[in-house]
């Protein structure tokens, strides 16, 4: 492992939303053009086999910012706050001397007209530069007075639109059905992080060569762009694009009897996405076409593309300011999509494949191995304790992930990483009210097994004869040793959630 420029390298911490593993040509898409993200992935290490902690955003969030689980951090549902106590990496490194930022989501407290007007609560994040936007449409419009005459001033890609002139358009919905046009690519949300991010390095960079003598701090960048969650509005050129190979596209992966032997929780999204009974035709799929299922994919292949072009920016931007050798650079997403796979849409309180599994590449430049792929199973809640070895020397007390370095190095072998990975979903959305949606998964690489607490439900996949999860065989007679393996293998998962940090003596 060569030396770095500075004794610390940077961090670039680069997350999608709701973006599936197997939506890179990397990962063995043949429909979508990511090659950017293709030649990342040649220079550094790709996890073929990497889980969120929760198929929804805010757990998630909180879970891989902290590398302790959602129960841990009793951040378990979108619309909860992160406790103030908890410690986001990028605090841990702004203690540490890193000057840190972000740009675009953030999604660890309510996100709404209501629930923030003007901001998401923050906790001491450790944060110095904050261009917050929680998604494309913002809060408000444009930065300007709403009817109801309140001052929607947080979010930063409202008034980047305004400054140039423009402001954001919101799609027509009766266009095409489920797929909307959405804003221009100079005008687009994605790009708006990317230039942030863009605009820091270029600047620190100058800021090296003008004072050469000067120690410039360390910096970590982490940039959370929207796409591609829904709506599914991406750029018209690029719509366009997959729409002309939109023949070639296959359909969801599903079965019709399927979902006989599934739990309530997925009859009812198959009904309507998020069980959602107010909204009519909410991605219920069996009301829709095959042209409508696939029109739904060129948008989605469309909006990763458009992330494509964007890194590609970004990693140029590296090369030329030679900050490439002294970046650690990290891409994943919080969760995925189900993207009409099983009859469901959107997320929600299951483990599929398409939901839980997602893409994590990394890359170091002279540092870490390159062009190697990795079967090793592996958390999002493994990059904190990574991030910090490699910055910081040290791993913080309460960090519960397991750090990458000695595999993304060649020091050990990536088979003695992880023997398995495990998921929560704790009522995340206010949407399954009968029952109350509690869940569980664990994966030991073979078989993935997840148990629903409320509704007595449960789940068994064997991965390997049936990686598509077709069949549960949760009550098959012949798996029952199976599972009564993983039901122990889950428990001593849910186990180790426990905070290993000591409780402070004045709360006993």
């Amino acid at each position: 492992m060569k030396e770095s420029k500075n004794e610390r390298p940077n961090v670039l911490l680069v997350v999608t939303d709701q973006q599936r593993f197997d939506t890179l040509g990397c990962y063995g898409n043949p429909y979508v053009d990511t090659p950017n993200l293709d030649q990342f992935a040649r220079e550094g290490v790709l996890f073929e086999r990497a889980y969120c902690q929760s198929p929804v955003c805010t757990p998630s969030r909180a879970s891989f910012l902290t590398g302790r689980y959602p129960r841990t951090t009793r951040c378990r549902a979108n619309g909860q706050s992160m406790p103030p106590e908890e410690r986001l990496i990028s605090k841990v490194l702004a203690e540490h001397g890193y000057y840190c930022s972000l740009a675009g989501k953030l999604h660890l407290a309510p996100c709404g007209p209501t629930a923030c007007p003007i901001m998401e609560k923050r906790i001491d994040d450790g944060f110095v530069e904050f261009h917050w936007a929680h998604n494309p449409s913002g809060i408000g419009n444009a930065g300007l007075p709403e009817s109801g005459g309140t001052y929607w001033s947080g979010n930063e890609y409202s008034h980047w639109l305004f400054k140039r002139g423009k402001k954001y358009q919101y799609p027509d919905f009766d266009d095409m059905g489920y797929v909307k046009i959405g804003m221009e690519e100079e005008d687009h949300f994605t790009k708006w992080c990317i230039d942030q991010a863009i605009d820091w390095i270029r600047y620190a960079a100058e800021e090296k060569k003008e004072m050469p003598d000067f120690q410039s701090p360390p910096w970590f960048y982490n940039i959370n762009i929207f796409d591609p969650h829904h709506a599914f509005d991406p750029p018209k050129r690029l719509l366009d694009k997959y729409l002309e190979r939109i023949d070639r596209l296959p359909l969801p992966k599903y079965i019709p009897d399927e979902l006989a032997k599934k739990t309530i929780f997925q009859k009812q999204d198959h009904e309507s996405a998020y069980n959602n009974r107010e909204t009519p035709h909410h991605f219920s799929f069996d009301e829709m076409s095959e042209y409508e299922h696939k029109l739904i994919k060129a948008a989605y292949y469309a909006m990763v593309e458009m992330i494509d072009i964007q890194f590609g920016r970004l990693m140029d931007t590296l090369r030329e300011t030679g900050e490439i050798d002294n970046t650690i650079v990290i891409f994943t997403s919080d969760h995925g999509e189900m993207l009409g796979d099983h009859g469901i849409y959107l997320k929600g309180p299951y483990f599929y494949e398409g939901l839980s599994h997602v893409p994590l590449i990394i890359s170091w430049k002279g540092h870490f191995m390159e062009n190697v792929r990795f079967r090793t199973l592996t958390e999002l809640t493994d990059l904190v304790p990574t991030i910090e070895e490699l910055c910081l020397g040290t791993v913080e007390p309460g960090v519960q992930g397991i750090s990458l370095v000695d595999i993304l190095t060649g020091k050990k072998p990536e088979s003695e990483h992880r023997d398995s990975v495990y998921c929560e979903y704790y009522e995340a959305m206010p949407w399954h009210r009968q029952p109350e949606a509690y869940g569980t998964m664990v994966y030991d690489g073979r078989y993935k097994l997840s148990r629903y607490h409320t509704s007595r439900e449960g789940e068994l996949y064997d991965m390997e004869t049936d990686p598509d999860e077709f069949v549960n065989l949760w009550d098959a007679p012949e798996y029952q040793e199976v599972k009564i393996r993983m039901l122990e293998l889950l428990a001593d998962r849910m186990g180790g959630t426990v905070d290993p940090l000591p409780l402070p003596t004045d709360k006993w």
